[in-house]
């Protein structure tokens, strides 16, 4: 007894991530409580919320039984390789929790999405600041979820293998980098299933009904109308929370497993990355009080509401980390404060320059959406010109975070102890994940609620709001993806070191002379690059075709139902929009398959191929390019979306003009840009190193160069 005693008091910061996990919980329901005491509204407003809560519930429950196919596949394949010893036994299980709580996290955001919509528009009918404050809520719900359950899984598989399996702290670490895999895989399915349904549904939407047909956004009219709201939730709220988990977590446990690896005889760098995420937790909780606006509807005073949380919240952390770092990791290791202010400092930068590139009230949106004057080709050409310029500034901040970091924790003098301070400062980016993605959820939410004021005729000045804070939200998505695809940067490049040592241990235990050597020069490695560097461009090309082929499918529905059900554009007779999300259903649960197994897949065969030197070289070619890929993407899509929004709002000629339909087009074009192939291509290039690090053992027992 007084032995484990004495391991429980060598181990506190275990429990006080537990601890943290509870108190994010429990917020987490608190303001679900909160937001469920609002009122739906009108009759009208309820039929539309529970229409659309009907159709996510129903596409989630056919996606989970898609996932759940594949995930009992993998388990059965990971159980053999743990029976050849070429795994740990409970690598299976590992992978199977970081799966559930990836997905659980989504469909807990989807929930409460769906359940705030209608609410956030009646709040809307008597206030900006409370139809803010209703979907800020909802948001917070999503956010503290996500980092609750993260550190959930996360501080009982260690409390489970250490105080009921005994295992050393390095065999625990290496257990725990394998449920990245399943909260990465899970991630996946979600944003290129969501990615692909929200998208087809509202290029088959915009296309049909505002560009041919003449009518009004989320107009009831519209056949897709239905499908585009569930798509907003299955996608960008279910999708972004299975994401950011993965990111999340993945930033965490590799910060973990390479404290192990670089400071032996300091097994409290270990729990060092954990104390962060639990104290971002009451960071965020705090900022998220600032939060507040006035009834002005000016994207600057909505954004300098929601600054005032997230900034907060970074303050705060900055603050507290200090005794952090010097009475968990020590004072002789005080320098990695100054690597988590990096990877802080890098997160708030990317934020900003995202914003800028992407929001109506700085220049780059402004000039995209002036450029509609001379037609659809020069809003199209403008914008990729946009999104390629914006990839300059995040690989200059990413790349000082990574010299930075790897500087304060002495990395020029011991390459290990460099490596674990560009995994910290991952963690530092983002340690107040609690309100960023609690900034980044509440957008579906208020476009949510801009279609139901407008299905259900609410006043002009409700919907003026709700489209208020729907452009805010576009800029916060955007902040958000820019702050996960840093993240992934900083994480991937821990995980491949956490290979790297993966590959070591297993050379030294196969004891058959092998080496690793990663020169450039090496022939194997050469081809991983190129591999991996044309993956990110293979990956975006099969999700986009499989949001055109989706979208056909809906265009030809729409144009079905209105050239045979003649009363639509009176009003006489409602739109079948159960077909619409049937169809959007089942294409994404189709298309979604291949792109998923291709990132699988593609690891390991090179692996086999090319052997273990090849795979850095794929890893280290995929991080890069799939890095500007994701950020190009992100921010070409986020431009031109509110660009569009710039023009509705009366610039240009307004709604309805030439230029607007130009600018739709454009926005057309961005959807799948910004909410499909730009977001998954971060959880790629994690996805990747999290499927080489599993299978390791196999690839050098089996590979053929």
């Amino acid at each position: 007894m007084e032995m484990f005693m004495q391991s429980v008091t060598e181990n506190y910061p275990v429990f006080l991530t537990f601890f943290g996990s509870v108190i994010a919980i429990l917020f987490a329901v608190l303001m679900a409580k909160k937001v469920m005491k609002f009122s739906e509204g009108t009759e009208k407003m309820k039929h539309i919320a529970d229409a659309v809560r009907k159709g996510a519930n129903a596409y989630l429950k056919r996606q989970y039984t898609i996932v759940a196919i594949f995930f009992g596949g993998m388990f059965i394949v990971l159980g053999v390789m743990a029976l050849l010893d070429l795994l740990t036994p409970f690598v299976p299980f590992a992978f199977l929790t970081g799966g559930f709580f990836s997905g659980l996290s989504g469909f807990v955001g989807m929930k409460i999405a769906t359940a705030s919509n209608a609410r956030t528009a009646n709040a809307c009918r008597e206030g900006l600041n409370k139809g803010l404050r209703v979907a800020f809520s909802a948001g917070s719900v999503m956010g503290f979820t996500v980092v609750g359950l993260g550190l959930l899984d996360i501080s009982l598989w260690f409390i489970l293998l250490k105080f009921v399996f005994k295992l050393e702290v390095a065999e625990i670490t290496s257990a725990m980098l394998t449920f990245g895999m399943g909260a990465s895989s899970m991630a996946l399915f979600a944003r290129v299933g969501g990615g692909i349904f929200t998208k087809a549904a509202d290029v088959g939407a915009d296309l049909v009904g505002k560009v041919e047909a003449g009518i009004p956004e989320d107009d009831p009219r519209n056949p897709a109308v239905i499908a585009d709201n569930v798509g907003d939730n299955v996608g960008d709220v279910a999708g972004m929370g299975a994401d950011l988990y993965e990111s999340y977590v993945g930033s965490v446990i590799s910060a973990m497993a390479l404290g192990v690896a670089a400071y032996t005889d300091n097994i409290n760098t270990v729990f060092l990355p954990m104390i962060l995420a639990a104290a971002g937790v009451i960071c965020s909780i705090l900022g998220s009080f600032f939060v507040r606006t006035g009834e002005k509807t000016e994207q600057k005073l909505l954004l300098k509401a929601l600054r005032k949380g997230t900034n907060s919240s970074a303050i705060l952390l900055a603050l507290v980390a200090i005794p952090i770092v010097w009475f968990v990791a020590g004072k002789e290791n005080f320098n990695l404060y100054f690597s988590i202010i990096s990877g802080l400092l890098a997160g708030v930068l990317i934020g900003f320059f995202t914003e800028y590139f992407t929001s109506d009230t700085y220049k780059p949106t402004k000039n995209l959406a002036k450029k509609s004057e001379t037609g659809t080709a020069t809003i199209i050409i403008g914008g990729v010109g946009l999104g390629m310029m914006s990839t300059a500034l995040p690989i200059v901040i990413i790349a000082a975070c990574v010299i930075a970091s790897f500087a304060f924790a002495g990395g020029f003098s011991n390459a290990s102890n460099g490596l674990y301070g560009v995994a910290i400062a991952a963690v530092g980016m983002l340690s107040t994940l609690g309100i960023t993605l609690a900034t980044d959820a509440y957008g579906p939410v208020a476009d949510n609620a801009g279609g139901i004021a407008q299905m259900a005729g609410l006043e002009d000045e409700v919907r003026e709001r709700t489209d208020a804070l729907d452009s805010l939200g576009n800029t916060t998505a955007a902040t958000g993806k820019g702050f996960a695809i840093g993240s992934a940067a900083l994480t991937a490049l821990a995980l491949i070191a956490s290979y790297k040592d993966q590959i070591e241990k297993v050379l030294a235990q196969a004891g058959n002379g092998e080496v690793m050597d990663i020169s450039i020069m090496n022939p194997t490695v050469l081809v991983g690059l190129f591999i991996g560097g044309c993956l990110p461009f293979v990956f975006a090309a099969l999700t986009m075709n499989s949001v055109g082929r989706a979208a056909e499918s809906v265009v030809v529905e729409v144009r079905r139902q209105f050239k045979e059900i003649k009363g639509i554009m009176t009003g006489e007779e409602e739109a079948d929009y159960a077909s619409c999300v049937d169809l959007c259903t089942k294409s994404s649960l189709k298309e979604m398959i291949l792109p998923t197994i291709t990132a699988v897949v593609v690891p390991i065969v090179t692996g086999i191929v090319l052997g273990y030197n090849g795979v850095i070289g794929m890893l280290a070619g995929a991080t890069v390019t799939g890095f500007l890929m994701a950020i190009f993407m992100s921010n070409s899509g986020g431009a031109w979306d509110n660009a569009k929004k710039y023009i509705e709002s009366g610039e240009f000629g307004g709604k309805g003009s030439s230029n607007h339909k130009a600018a739709v087009v454009g926005d057309t074009v961005g959807d799948p840009f910004k909410d499909t192939s730009g977001p998954s291509i971060n959880i790629l290039i994690k996805l990747l190193s999290m499927v080489s690090i599993v299978f390791a053992g196999l690839v050098v027992n089996y590979h053929i160069l």
